[in-house]
């Protein structure tokens, strides 16, 4: 085709600033430099092996057509038990429970499904990157509230000064990803009382529900007074039974604000793996403890690579869940964490994501490092060999 006749293509102008996604950059450049990947979050161990049984007979009994839109009973029950069982939540599990491609699409329908252009969305600074983009692309405005380091807590004098008159959502996010906070029920507390106060919807993403460490408690939001009715809750079995690649997620709450999500939801992937469905149920059913127990896990490895990042000279925040542990590197003469960053694969062949990526507020971010200990022991061993053997001073 000769250059006239080639049509001029460029993005929708909803996509313009949003940059492409930093987990696959960084999982691409861990693979180009054959680094250990500490920057993007998924396990290298699979979940329970009876979980993946469940999904082989489902598909050996022939649940390999379109699921229903809204989920397969079975799982919308098995969520629905799980709300119960652990938070006291009841639902009804035919017009309260929903299932997604995973949390992120549970998100994305969410804001699509409620968030009308020129509506306020209050969101935690740092924030995950697809909560930007898809505000962005609803004709939403951000508003960050910023978990300030070292101890990324909730300021509520920030929070309140956040809220103007066309502010309707609060999107939250705990346990929080990236720093590792654990909102206090102090915290939430606080973020109830605007919600009530000012009549905001809380979508709240609860991913990481049962990744949380010695001395820290989640609790939903959705459980305090007067926010059941104004919560939309997202989680999904990814993080807590490590199958992040099934994607298969769930968003609960009040009918309307389900079938708000729905709504969206449905022009976007319609359903979701139909033979998965039924094992997810399965997990939630039937391995019931085994979150509980890659916690514990967890929190070893936890232990083991901010322990390894403190003896290079990094300041470490211990984090209180999730699988991620931030540093600062201002220590070690780095003038932002993004040279660092660019400078790891080649001098120790280690990737690490700079937090910058998540943040409206540069200054804020600026030396924040975000490392994952979601891996093998072994892999965060070899990682931390790889850092202590290196010459990691910055140049300045």
């Amino acid at each position: 085709m000769p250059p006239s006749a080639r049509p001029t293509v460029r993005p929708a102008a909803r996509l313009a600033g949003i940059p492409p996604t930093v987990f696959a950059e960084m999982s691409a450049l861990a693979l180009r430099t054959g680094s250990v990947n500490l920057g993007q979050g998924f396990p290298d161990v699979d979940g329970p092996a009876s979980v993946v049984a469940a999904a082989a007979r489902a598909m050996e009994d022939g649940a390999n057509q379109y699921a229903p839109g809204w989920g397969v009973p079975a799982l919308r029950e098995a969520v629905a038990r799980h709300q119960r069982r652990h938070y006291g939540i009841e639902l009804d599990p035919t017009t309260e429970v929903a299932v997604t491609t995973g949390a992120t699409e549970a998100v994305a329908a969410a804001v699509l499904g409620l968030v009308d252009p020129g509506d306020e969305v209050v969101v935690l600074e740092p924030y995950y990157d697809s909560y930007t983009a898809m505000i962005q692309m609803a004709g939403g405005v951000r508003r960050p509230v910023t978990l300030r380091a070292p101890d990324f807590r909730l300021d509520v004098d920030e929070l309140r000064a956040a809220i103007g008159p066309r502010t309707r959502y609060v999107l939250l996010n705990s346990p929080h990803n990236p720093t590792g906070t654990v909102l206090t029920r102090a915290e939430l507390e606080a973020v109830a009382a605007v919600a009530v106060e000012h009549d905001l919807v809380v979508i709240t993403d609860e991913v990481y529900e049962h990744l949380v460490f010695t001395g820290h408690e989640h609790v939903p939001i959705s459980t305090l007074p007067g926010m059941a009715e104004r919560t939309l809750t997202i989680s999904s079995v990814g993080k807590s039974w490590s199958f992040t690649g099934w994607k298969v997620g769930w968003a609960t709450g009040p009918a309307a604000l389900v079938g708000a999500m729905v709504s969206a939801k449905q022009w976007l992937t319609f359903t979701s793996g139909a033979p998965l469905q039924p094992a997810v149920a399965w997990a939630l059913d039937e391995e019931p403890d085994f979150p509980r127990r890659l916690a514990a896990d967890l929190e070893g490895r936890r232990d083991l690579l901010c322990a390894g990042l403190a003896r290079t000279g990094l300041d470490v925040r211990v984090p209180e869940g999730t699988y991620f542990a931030v540093t600062d590197t201002r220590a070690l003469g780095w003038p932002d964490a993004r040279s660092f960053c660019a400078a790891l694969p080649e001098r120790a062949g280690v990737v690490a994501i700079p937090m910058a990526f998540f943040y409206d507020d540069q200054d804020a971010s600026r030396h924040l490092v975000r490392w994952t200990f979601c891996k093998r022991t072994e892999v965060l061993e070899d990682a931390l060999a790889r850092l202590a053997g290196a010459d990691l001073a910055g140049p300045g």
